[in-house]
């Protein structure tokens, strides 16, 4: 997960993604709609790919990339499950915080 995250943390990776929603996109399509050259995009592709989060595939001479579904899952379920602990860690704080307040004084 930590790949997936560490790949997240660029904003350019996210812009890919983002691009790649719209569905599988060559490389220079890809480059168009950003504002660095070709050669950063396929360092920033190689890296999404090693995370999971993308697939590519020959088409002819062309490379297309495309969102992958499965790693974009497992990212989300990581967040879910680190929110669903955040916020019942958080309402047993507001509980007990109001436990107190409502105790009478000594």
């Amino acid at each position: 997960m930590e790949e997936v995250f560490d790949a997240l943390g660029e904003p350019a990776r996210r812009r890919i993604l983002e691009v790649l929603h719209r569905g599988p996109t060559a490389v220079g399509a890809i480059a168009n709609q950003l504002p660095i050259k070709r050669p950063a995009v396929s360092r920033h592709l190689r890296v999404l790919s090693d995370a999971g989060l993308i697939r590519h595939e020959r088409v002819g001479t062309r490379n297309l990339y495309a969102l992958a579904p499965e790693g974009i899952v497992a990212a989300e379920r990581w967040l879910v499950t680190t929110w669903d602990v955040a916020l019942s860690s958080f309402a047993y704080f507001v509980r007990d915080t109001t436990a107190q307040n409502d105790r009478p004084y000594p």
